[in-house]
């Protein structure tokens, strides 16, 4: 009996001690919105189920192997026990209700965390390989003092401070995953077209930038597949989307430059002459271009236009088809397309 007494309070001081080191030490990033609470609490029954368990695992055997090792001139064998039925019963009927309990309390955080909130915003998460855009609908007024719609698309995801939002997340490609550390949320980005696209609902708290990973194995540079994520304050985020809605001010180059990087451009072609999944931009217009079938092509607009719009058509050796994207022609609109050819132009 006196044993068991020891062996049980030396359980719960490790419990304890170890419990607490688990559940104070800094082993989760910083909680960014309302849901990683939800999610960090049900973290922290994780840890204290796991010290308790760790400890009294742990403290049987040293206990064991200090006091009941075999002392200097001992002999014989040790006692021989066959089993307890009553250890047997209670063994399974102790974890079948943790496991059940788990189940209850896991179903709840999950509720929490996918809580709708009706003044809500969307925000269309467009995945491929290797980037990530953001699209807004923004309201503004149009010519005549009506209300239109408009389409915002940034490669920065903007969020504003304590309020909802529902990410719409679509693949162009394979399967991504979403996944913002800070934010605890993570959830797979589909192919397949509108009947395949997922929600997620995060609530920002925090003011600050963090990063937005895909956490899912898609690529050859599936390890860069990163996007920023900007939270800013309510009135902030309002100003930043009228502000984009005005559309893009800037010379045509300049715009060019905002488009290649929304649409992902520069995660495959450098702008700097490194090699890449694509042919570099810089120095490429007005030169002459090596195909796979053996013949040349000077890269004048139109070339550059038949490689967005037609990507397939010619393909530069050394390089693979059918890796870049064949809906540009849908997505960005003919301005976009020119203005993009404007910054291929400047990068002599």
């Amino acid at each position: 009996m006196i044993h068991l007494v020891i062996v049980s309070v030396l359980v719960i001081i490790s419990t304890v001690l170890l419990g607490l080191f688990l559940t104070n030490a800094p082993l989760l990033p910083v909680q960014a919105s309302l849901q990683a609470e939800t999610v960090d609490w049900l973290f922290g029954v994780h840890w204290w189920f796991i010290a308790f368990f760790v400890s009294l695992i742990v403290v049987f055997i040293l206990y064991s192997v200090v006091v009941f090792r075999r002392r200097k001139g001992e002999r014989g064998d040790g006692k021989y026990v066959t089993g307890s039925h009553q250890l047997e019963i209670l063994w399974t009927i102790i974890p079948i209700g943790i496991v059940l309990w788990m189940a209850v309390i896991g179903a709840n955080t999950l509720a929490d965390v996918e809580r709708r909130d009706p003044q809500a915003i969307t925000v269309d998460v467009f995945a491929s390989q290797w980037v990530w855009r953001f699209e807004y609908t923004v309201p503004v007024t149009g010519e005549g003092g009506e209300e239109v719609l408009t389409a915002v698309s940034s490669d920065t995801l903007v969020l504003p401070k304590n309020r909802q939002v529902i990410l719409r997340l679509h693949s162009e490609d394979v399967i991504h995953s979403f996944f913002v550390p800070e934010f605890r949320v993570k959830q797979d980005v589909l192919p397949g077209g509108e009947e395949f696209v997922r929600e997620l609902r995060v609530t920002p708290k925090l003011e600050g930038n963090f990063k937005v990973r895909c956490a899912e194995i898609c690529g050859r540079l599936h390890y860069d597949m990163q996007a920023d994520i900007s939270v800013i304050d309510g009135s902030e985020f309002n100003a930043w989307l009228q502000e984009q809605a005005a559309g893009c001010v800037l010379s045509h180059e300049e715009c060019g430059q905002r488009w290649a990087e929304t649409f992902g451009c520069v995660a495959c072609h450098s702008v700097n002459g490194d090699e890449g999944v694509g042919p570099t931009w810089q120095g490429l217009f007005g030169h002459e271009v090596p195909l796979t079938d053996g013949s040349t092509v000077i890269a004048d607009e139109a070339y550059l236009h038949e490689s967005i719009v037609n990507p397939n058509a010619k393909i530069v050796a050394g390089f693979q088809p059918g890796i870049m994207p064949q809906d540009f022609a849908e997505r960005i609109i003919e301005q976009q397309i020119q203005q993009i050819i404007a910054f291929i132009m400047s990068l002599q």
